[in-house]
C-alpha cells in the first residue's frame, strides 16, 4: 500500500479520492524536528509552506517518490537536489490563482478607500463625521495604472480582473514575453474578449505603475522591491505582496510609507512570519492578512484535487 503523510493538511475532497484508490493518506501534524523518524516510512509527502523538505530529509528518506507542495512556490523544497535523487516534485499552481488574484484587489480596494482603517475606527466609537471627513479622499481605480511582477497564472488573473475595472495593465516576466488573455462573460459563450499582452521592461512598470503587485517566486537574496525599486516608483502609488515574505525591502517600505512616497501598501506575507514585524502591522497605511493567499473553500478544494489526480496519475495501478 503506498503510504502519504498530508503533513500540512489536504482537503477532504482529495484525501477521499486518493483513500477510494486505496492509499493510506495521514493528516496527523509531525512536528519538522521529527519527520526525519517519521517521513522514511512513507512514499509521499505533501507539504504547504509551514514544512521543509531539505537534503538531510530527503537522504534519510529512501522510499520517498513524491514531494508534493499544495501550492504555488517551492522554496521549502530544496527540489534540484530532490530531482537528482529521482524524486518527482510538483506543486499547484493553477489551483489557487483565482483566490490569490482576488485577494489582491480585496486589498486594493481596502487601501483605494480606507477600508482598513475605517472599519476598525468607527467600531471603537470615535466621532462618525470626522471619521467620514478624514477618509472622505479616496480615489478610483478606473484609469489608473496596474504594474504586474510576474505574468504567470497568478499574474493573468490579476490582468483579467484590472481589465475589468477599467486599469491600464503593464506586465513584466523574464520567461513570458506574451500572452493572450481570455475574457468570458459568466454563463455566456456568446460574449468573448482576447487581449493581447507584451512583456514590458521592469523598469517601467516600476516607474509607471500606480499600484504595483508581485507574483513571482523568491528564495532569498536581494528584495525583488527594494529601496531602489521604491525609489522608481511614483509617489502616492500602492504597493502589494501576495508572493512571498522578504520579496520586498520591509525596513525601505515602512520608510517610504512615513515619507508618504507609498501611498499604502497591502500584504499578505512578511519576512518573519508567523511573527511579522508590529510596526507593519500596525501602520494605518498597511492592509493585512496573516498569508490567506490561496485559501479559499474553492482553492483548497482545488488544490485538494489536483494533488490526488497528480499523485493518482504517478502511481498508476501501484497500489
Amino acid at each position: 500500500m503506498i503510504k502519504i503523510l498530508a503533513n500540512d493538511g489536504i482537503n477532504a475532497d482529495g484525501k477521499t479520492l486518493l483513500e477510494e484508490a486505496g492509499y493510506q493518506v495521514d493528516t496527523d501534524k509531525v512536528p519538522q524536528d521529527n519527520l526525519i523518524n517519521v517521513l522514511p516510512d512513507y512514499d509521499v509527502i505533501i507539504v504547504r509552506s509551514a514544512t521543509q523538505v531539505r537534503k538531510d530529509l530527503i537522504d534519510a528518506c529512501p522510499k520517498l517518490k513524491v514531494i508534493a507542495r499544495g501550492g504555488v512556490g517551492l522554496d521549502n523544497i530544496d527540489y534540484e537536489y530532490a530531482e537528482s535523487k529521482g524524486i518527482t516534485v510538483f506543486n499547484t499552481p493553477a489551483a489557487s490563482s483565482q483566490a490569490v488574484a482576488e485577494l489582491v484587489f480585496a486589498h486594493i480596494f481596502a487601501m483605494a478607500r480606507f477600508l482598513h482603517q475605517s472599519n476598525k475606527e468607527l467600531k471603537t466609537g470615535k466621532d462618525f463625521n470626522k471619521l467620514k471627513k478624514a477618509y472622505s479622499d479616496g480615489v478610483q481605480l478606473r484609469g489608473r495604472t496596474l504594474g504586474i511582477i510576474g505574468f504567470g497564472r497568478i499574474g493573468q488573473e490579476v490582468a483579467r480582473i484590472g481589465v475589468g475595472l477599467g486599469l491600464e495593465v503593464l506586465a513584466t516576466d523574464i520567461l513570458i514575453q506574451e500572452a493572450d488573455i481570455d475574457f468570458k462573460v459568466y454563463k455566456s459563450n456568446d460574449v468573448r474578449l482576447s487581449i493581447h499582452f507584451e512583456s514590458t521592461d521592469i523598469n517601467t512598470v516600476i516607474r509607471q505603475s500606480d499600484i504595483l503587485t508581485l507574483h513571482v517566486p523568491y528564495s532569498g537574496g536581494r528584495p525583488i522591491i527594494g529601496k531602489e525599486e521604491i525609489d522608481m516608483m511614483k509617489t502616492g502609488s500602492y504597493l502589494i505582496n501576495t508572493a512571498r515574505g522578504g520579496a520586498v525591502d520591509e525596513s525601505a517600505l515602512l520608510e517610504a510609507l512615513e515619507s508618504g512616497k507609498i501611498a499604502g501598501a497591502g500584504l499578505d506575507v512578511f519576512e518573519n512570519e508567523p511573527t511579522p514585524k508590529k510596526e507593519l502591522l500596525e501602520h494605518p497605511k498597511v492592509s493585512v492578512t496573516p498569508h490567506i493567499g490561496a485559501s479559499t473553500i474553492e482553492a483548497q478544494s482545488n488544490i485538494g484535487l489536483e494533488l490526488a489526480d497528480r499523485i493518482l496519475a504517478y502511481f498508476g495501478d501501484d497500489k
